[in-house]
């Protein structure tokens, strides 16, 4: 699942306290209906989440009240009532373990790909690091050769 601010703007990024805050609601959110939740990242104008539901229909359902209310929120904080924040969410089925593998590695290094950081674990919003810990650092380098992200979300991810 992939959602972007409109435009592209960085309204989550105003505050490091804002992206705690949207993390933290959209985690919750998606605890609801996830069985499994593998990676995420959110970024100052976007955020990347790979999850597994048995209820699509309501996450999203879900997801566009988490927006609308950290929209009126966000426009409430910034005196920008009625600016629109966000473009929606799309969800896309993984279409086999490939598409799933690279999907992982290409979450996990979105703020690298952004410019934010140099290395996955140093971004404070997303699940990176833990993911590090846990497969360690020659299975993350091994699937990185093995499932490599290319140009993977050029077209949609600017």
């Amino acid at each position: 699942m992939t959602a972007a601010c409109f435009e592209h703007r960085p309204v989550i990024g105003t505050s490091t306290e804002r992206m705690a805050w949207f993390e933290n609601e959209l985690l919750q959110v998606c605890g609801e209906y996830s069985t499994e939740l593998w990676a995420w990242v959110v970024l100052p104008n976007h955020y990347h989440i790979l999850l597994h539901t048995d209820d699509v229909l309501g996450l999203l359902a879900d997801i566009g009240k988490l927006h609308g209310r950290s929209s009126h929120r966000w426009n409430g904080e910034d005196n920008t009532r009625g600016r629109q924040v966000w473009c929606g969410a799309t969800e896309t089925a993984m279409k086999s373990d490939r598409h799933f593998r690279a999907t992982l590695n290409y979450v996990h290094h979105n703020p690298v790909k952004h410019g934010y950081v140099t290395r996955w674990q140093d971004w404070p919003f997303g699940n990176a690091r833990e993911y590090l810990e846990c497969v360690g650092r020659e299975e993350a380098e091994r699937a990185w050769e093995e499932y490599p992200i290319g140009d993977y979300g050029k077209s949609w991810d600017v």
